[in-house]
């Protein structure tokens, strides 16, 4: 995408082509203007034109351009935070609201692509998150004791179901959860705007949002080229957002994700690898995930950015890495290596802002973008379509907020990971 291997990698290599789409050039008028091509405003759109409701997507780039199309592609349940921790911070009521919610996002994914037919490599095996050392595996106790007491189907694993598993690593074991899966990330948001499409949604690529006004009781949204004249607008760019929402791009920390993959491994190593097919990550500060693709690509994951200066240090570690899970593993050279950006929010949680009459917005996943990407873009559609009430939305509304030293945060991250993948990995 954009003819840059390091934005979207393998996902753009292997996915099925982005539905056909043009920029805006004229004024439309719609019911609902969405900003942002990626799960959360493609779900939106989708969900808004099946109800009968005129609506245009407008993206600044192409759809999956951001976080959509550049993640590892797990399917989880629930957020990093502790479940317990959740409901500390958003109230008892609102926060088991908001966790049953995200506990059926795999589900409610899941569903949109067998209703919808959409070729995005799913599979729902599980992910395993495997526990590292002592700390780790207090860790997915915890972890696992507060989802059980919510009837959650997960379960926890000791050292040597954890080796079986994962085919390799010297974990002291993982939580496995069944909610959970994988799929080709870019694959799935262009099988949703396809379904969008399908349903009567008009989506605009190559049409960055530039300026809002208001219109009397109405919006006009305006690009280079065009204009949406709308009721409401969903804003759903998070982490990419720019032009008039770019203070909700500025109001996360940023966070590097990359992603290098292995070229198609024989059967006999496959064999031996994640045999269940769950995908994985660890308990680790800096985290790494693995898992495989439906070719049997190793796809393994860590913080920080591709860069110039940063990424051979990152090649360096994930080829260490993979020998240190499976020591029998010659994976020869990466035949794809790209990244991301990951908005971090100074909780953890999301967030939900009226912006303006008629204006909402979603924004803040922190690492967790399919899953609650998927169901908070239905949710906002059906606050949209009056199905829903405000005070049914299980994040309490609030202003923008940037947060304090969001440079020298994010700084630290990149160079935090720079440092620890130089080291790390090096023994054992």
């Amino acid at each position: 995408m954009r003819d840059n291997p390091k934005t979207h990698g393998l996902w753009e290599m292997t996915a099925p082509p982005a539905p056909e789409t043009s920029p805006l050039r004229a004024e439309v008028r719609v019911d609902v203007a969405v900003i942002g091509a990626g799960y959360a405003g493609l779900a939106a759109a989708l969900r808004l034109s099946g109800a009968g409701a005129r609506v245009a997507v407008v993206e600044a780039q192409g759809v999956g351009f951001g976080g959509a199309g550049r993640n590892v592609g797990l399917v989880n349940a629930g957020l990093w935070v502790m479940p317990d921790a959740l409901v500390a911070t958003l109230g008892t009521e609102r926060g088991e609201r908001l966790l049953a919610l995200l506990a059926d996002a795999p589900q409610q994914v899941f569903d949109l692509i067998a209703r919808h037919d959409i070729p995005c490599e799913a599979v729902r095996a599980g992910t395993l998150h495997c526990a590292v050392g002592a700390s780790g595996r207090a860790e997915i106790e915890e972890r696992a004791a507060q989802w059980q007491k919510r009837g959650a189907p997960v379960r926890l694993l000791d050292a040597a179901a954890t080796g079986a598993a994962v085919g390799g690593g010297s974990y002291s074991g993982a939580l496995l959860d069944l909610r959970a899966g994988t799929l080709q990330p870019l694959a799935y948001a262009r099988g949703l705007a396809s379904a969008a499409l399908a349903t009567g949604a008009e989506i605009f690529t190559e049409s960055p949002a530039r300026a809002v006004e208001q219109a009397g009781a109405r919006w006009m949204v305006r690009t280079d080229t065009g204009a949406l004249d709308a009721d409401w607008i969903v804003v759903a760019s998070d982490a990419y957002s720019s032009g008039p929402w770019a203070e909700l791009r500025r109001e996360q920390v940023p966070l590097p994700y990359f992603n290098f993959a292995t070229a198609p491994l024989p059967e006999s190593v496959l064999r031996g690898i994640l045999p269940g097919r769950q995908g994985a990550w660890d308990t680790r500060q800096v985290l790494s995930s693995f898992r495989l693709d439906r070719a049997g690509r190793l796809v393994f994951g860590s913080i920080g950015a591709l860069t110039p200066a940063s990424g051979a240090i990152h090649a360096a570690y994930a080829r260490r890495a993979l020998k240190r899970i499976y020591p029998g593993l010659e994976p020869g050279p990466f035949v794809a290596g790209w990244y991301g950006t990951i908005g971090m929010t100074s909780d953890a949680l999301p967030r939900f802002h009226r912006i303006g009459r008629n204006v909402i917005a979603v924004s803040g996943y922190n690492g967790r973008g399919i899953g609650p990407g998927t169901v908070f873009g239905g949710l906002l559609a059906d606050l949209v379509l009056g199905r829903i009430g405000e005070q049914d939305v299980p994040l309490p509304p609030v202003p923008v907020v940037r947060p304090r030293w969001r440079a020298a945060r994010a700084a630290a991250y990149a160079a935090g990971s720079s440092l620890a993948h130089l080291v790390g990995a090096r023994r054992g």
